[in-house]
C-alpha cells in the first residue's frame, strides 16, 4: 500500500531480475509497480504468450522522502540503481503510473491498441518467415493481429496469412 505523501520513482534492475527486486522491495516495506504485458513468442514452430515486463530492466517504486529511508533500495537484491537527477531521485509523474494502470486488463496486463497501419492495396514487405523479403499487397486484417496478404508466386497473386509483426512497409 502506498503511504500518504509518496512519490513513484524509477529504479533499474539487474538483466532479467524485475521481479526479484519487486519482491525484494516489497518485503522492505515499499510500494512498487511492474507494468508487464503479455508477448507472442514463437520458437520451435510453437507460438505462445509469454509475460514480459513492459520496461524491461525498470519498474517503479513509491518512496516517502521525509519518513523513508530511499539510500537502501540501491543495496536491494536484484537493484543495481535508483534512477537520480545529479544526486537526488527522479520523481515519475504521477499521471504516468496512472495512464499505465488505465490500460491494465483484468489480469493486470498493459493492453496495447491496434490500429490498422496499412490500408487494402498498400505494398508491403515481409520480414520474417518462409515470405521473408517477399513484396505484396496487403489484403485485410484477418482474426488476432493476423493480416492476409496478396503475395506473387509463381506469377500470380496468392494469398498468404501471416502474424501482423512479420510485414513492415515496402
Amino acid at each position: 500500500m502506498m503511504q500518504p505523501g509518496s512519490r513513484w520513482y524509477a529504479v533499474q534492475t539487474h538483466p532479467n531480475a524485475e521481479r526479484k527486486a519487486r519482491d525484494h522491495l516489497n518485503r522492505q516495506g515499499y510500494s512498487t509497480y511492474l507494468p508487464h504485458y503479455l508477448r507472442r513468442r514463437r520458437h520451435a514452430r510453437k507460438t505462445e504468450l509469454v509475460q514480459t515486463a513492459l520496461f524491461p530492466r525498470y519498474l517503479f517504486v513509491a518512496i516517502d522522502m521525509s519518513s523513508q529511508r530511499w539510500r537502501s533500495i540501491q543495496s536491494t537484491i536484484g537493484v543495481c540503481r535508483l534512477v537520480c537527477n545529479g544526486d537526488e531521485p527522479a520523481a515519475v509523474s504521477e499521471q504516468v503510473i496512472a495512464q499505465l494502470r488505465e490500460r491494465e486488463d483484468a489480469g493486470g496486463f498493459v493492453r496495447f491498441d491496434f490500429r490498422r497501419r496499412f490500408a487494402p492495396g498498400d505494398q508491403v514487405r515481409v520480414i520474417e518467415g518462409a515470405f521473408e523479403a517477399a513484396l505484396g499487397l496487403f489484403d485485410r486484417m484477418s482474426g488476432d493481429q493476423r493480416v492476409a496478404v496478396l503475395l506473387d508466386l509463381l506469377g500470380r497473386k496468392v494469398r498468404v496469412v501471416l502474424d501482423a509483426e512479420m510485414i513492415a512497409a515496402a
